[in-house]
């Protein structure tokens, strides 16, 4: 696990962003301020591996219970496709769509690869809307483990 991306660090203040949700909805990170943000960076909905991801997500969310902690995926996907997966998939927890302009809140936050899609990462951020754990996968097919950044950040 590596403590950067190539835009962030841990330390940094998390760049604000606003995208579409799940729910015909719009989370803005801001407005999440006094709870612990956990950013779950996905290549692409419907695909094997993010398939397995999610539901260990919303395993890890429940398994931790904390109604001070603030879980969302997002993928470069369009939030229609996102609902339906998230659907399929039972996942409760919102997913955003970095649609258009495409990308714009994985370059910010330095997962943007170069194929076009997120790459496969968690960005923990505290109360304050300071970085505190940041995990890049090397390999798209390598899941990071949400359960070690929601500890982190309960601790």
């Amino acid at each position: 696990m590596a403590n950067e991306t190539r835009t962030l660090k841990v330390g940094d203040p998390a760049p604000d962003f606003t995208l579409r949700a799940t729910g015909n909805s719009t989370f803005t990170l801001s407005e999440h301020r006094g709870k612990n943000v956990v950013l779950v960076f996905f290549p692409s909905a419907f695909s094997g591996v993010c398939s397995q991801q999610m539901p260990q997500v919303q395993d890890s969310k429940t398994r931790f219970n904390d109604p001070d902690m603030v879980i969302a995926g997002i993928s470069v996907d369009n939030s229609w496709s996102q609902g339906a997966w998230a659907q399929q998939m039972g996942i409760d927890f919102p997913l955003l769509a970095d649609f258009y302009p495409h990308g714009a809140v994985a370059e910010k936050y330095g997962v943007l690869h170069q194929a076009g899609i997120a790459e496969r990462a968690i960005i923990g951020i505290d109360r304050e809307g300071v970085v505190r754990y940041v995990d890049v996968s090397p390999k798209f097919t390598e899941i990071p483990d949400t359960g070690t950044c929601l500890a982190a950040l309960k601790a």
